[in-house]
């Protein structure tokens, strides 16, 4: 397009986001800020390392701050989340301030932050929010906030995500579904959700391998495992004979409670309830739960390969999903590059925000951005 609309993504991890918008045509990337090198590298990989700031927000300069049409970004969430500690004074909780730093001096039409759920809930929120109030560093802005089901825009995963859209050219709605649970999709008009079938099934069974290629690439001067892609990623585990036999019991959507008691640990044995998703399998014809970044270790959740026939029965697929699986079920395409180490990689794909989740939001800011992009008064001026 002539006349690009410019983004900026905060946070931006391995890229999740970014991908999402670069699938609508007309967004262009003209700068990403992360922490983590991995992450960093991996987002300069697939979007260019000119572009790309590896380090801490804090320490980029207002001066470098560029203007922008948008800016997209997940502040760090460990402190919201109901896995998290919930700690009102965790210092990632307040990075949602340096995004407002960036706001102010880039001057976006519009802002889009995600994190998880109980964000809305929180006092960091609240505050967000006052910032929006007369007088306040966002009084320009009229925010939308809602929760997204990742389901809902053609990921095959039910992964509930906070949305705040941001914006100083007229209140945006939120975006309307693309897609609906099988028994409802049809009357609605809207596209049924992508299962795990959808997603990984004809992938190899067992993984050939239990480790990345020996391969190593450099970006910000520096070297880093990768770049690596598709089935690159198929990588297995090697599970104890104990782990095989638990696993071997677990049916599609079952979990911890289809355990014999000699095969719980003792917290489970003194914990009657909840967790219900711990050593859990998933549904082939049903979207996943929230891969998280240790989707590697089915005790950490509904993570168990979801092809299983019956107890002790030799086409069971006993094994945890593999790194190009979690991917997939992310909503990655097979032709993203990664780099880092397993763990590294994981980490990326569990926090990632899913691609078509981001795409949906791409299509519906788009006309929005479009109307307002002769609208120069929008994007010149100071502070």
């Amino acid at each position: 397009m002539p006349n690009p609309i410019t983004m900026i993504d905060l946070f931006a991890g391995c890229g999740g986001m970014t991908r999402g918008f670069m699938n609508v045509e007309g967004y262009s990337p003209i700068m990403s800020v992360e922490w983590d090198f991995s992450a960093a590298s991996t987002y300069a990989a697939n979007f260019g390392e000119e572009h790309t700031h590896w380090g801490d927000i804090a320490d980029v300069p207002d001066e470098r701050i560029p203007t922008a049409d948008l800016i997209i970004g997940g502040p760090p969430c460990q402190g919201f989340s109901n896995l998290g500690s919930r700690d009102v004074n965790d210092p990632r909780n307040k990075l949602w301030k340096e995004y407002i730093r960036f706001v102010r001096h880039a001057r976006p039409k519009v802002f889009v932050i995600e994190n998880v759920d109980r964000f809305r809930s929180s006092s960091e929120f609240a505050l967000l929010l006052a910032e929006a109030a007369p007088g306040g560093l966002l009084e320009e802005y009229e925010l939308t906030h809602d929760l997204l089901l990742a389901a809902d825009f053609g990921v095959p995963q039910r992964r509930t995500r906070a949305i705040v859209i941001g914006s100083r050219i007229g209140k945006i709605p939120m975006p309307d579904r693309t897609h609906a649970k099988p028994d409802t999709f049809d009357s609605l008009s809207l596209e049924p959700w992508q299962t795990v079938r959808d997603a990984i099934e004809g992938l190899p069974a067992v993984p050939p391998t239990t480790e990345l290629p020996a391969s190593n690439v450099t970006f910000f001067g520096r070297e880093v495992a990768g770049e690596f892609k598709g089935l690159d990623l198929h990588i297995g585990r090697n599970p104890t004979e104990r782990s095989l036999e638990r696993y071997d019991h677990i049916p599609p959507g079952g979990g911890r409670f289809d355990l014999p008691d000699y095969l719980l640990s003792e917290c489970w044995r003194n914990k009657k309830t909840g967790t219900t998703d711990v050593m859990g399998r998933m549904r082939w014809d049903a979207p996943s739960l929230t891969i998280r970044t240790e989707f590697y270790k089915p005790e950490k959740g509904q993570y168990l390969h979801p092809h299983w026939v019956g107890r002790e029965h030799p086409d069971n697929v006993n094994r945890p999903i593999t790194q190009l699986e979690a991917a997939k079920l992310q909503s990655f395409p097979d032709d993203f590059l990664w780099c880092g180490g397993k763990t590294a990689i994981a980490k990326q794909i569990g926090n990632a925000v899913p691609p078509r989740l981001a795409e949906g939001i791409a299509q519906h800011l788009k006309p929005y951005l479009l109307d307002k992009a002769a609208d120069s008064a929008t994007s010149d001026g100071g502070l």
